[in-house]
């Protein structure tokens, strides 16, 4: 329905968020890719029009990289300001699998990457010296939504990757201890 989309873009908007159009923590998983490219182009389309225009990051991540890259590639054409990519789910990659499809997608476009990690979702866990790795060889890896519930992982990301990578929360509850150690906020699913 886009015009309930558009009306709740808007709403989010003018309450002053950032958005995450097909993130996990939604309906993405069950839309079709014509709907999925939908959202996101009503969202950037939407923020074009709008007076404080918000950034997005969009949702893009699969547990295929080829269809990850598509996701991300046409993100990017539609004018994102980046992308959340989720850690590959069930087919639990090993961490040299997790660099293989990070880089693969890193090297297919240039906007910012945010790796989202949500061991609890997709069954893998991308572990601190993978992220600070891919940090390393990948100028457009920028940041990193913390979804393990693991205080002391989260800290050796901040620590690994260094005071310029960005480091979101991805518990509501632990955004004040992530804060604590140098993340700079969350990606809320309040």
């Amino acid at each position: 329905n886009e015009k309930v989309v558009r009306d709740f873009i808007r709403f989010q908007i003018e309450a002053g968020c950032g958005l995450v159009p097909m993130g996990t923590t939604g309906e993405s998983a069950t839309m079709s890719h014509d709907e999925h490219q939908n959202i996101i182009e009503w969202t950037v389309e939407e923020t074009e029009n709008s007076k404080n225009k918000p950034f997005v990051l969009a949702g893009a991540g699969s547990n295929s990289t080829a269809e990850a890259i598509s996701l991300c590639q046409h993100a990017e054409s539609m004018g994102v300001d980046g992308v959340l990519l989720i850690t590959p789910y069930y087919n639990k990659p090993t961490q040299k699998g997790l660099i293989a499809h990070y880089s693969a997608v890193a090297d297919s476009i240039d906007i910012p990457i945010v790796i989202y990690n949500c061991p609890g979702r997709t069954g893998g866990n991308i572990m601190p010296d993978t992220v600070a790795e891919l940090v390393k060889t990948h100028k457009n890896i920028v940041g990193y939504k913390a979804a393990e519930g693991k205080i002391d992982q989260i800290n050796e990301v901040i620590t690994k990757c260094g005071k310029d990578f960005i480091v979101f929360s991805g518990d509501d509850s632990l955004t004040y201890d992530v804060m604590k150690r140098g993340g700079k906020g969350v990606i809320s699913v309040a």
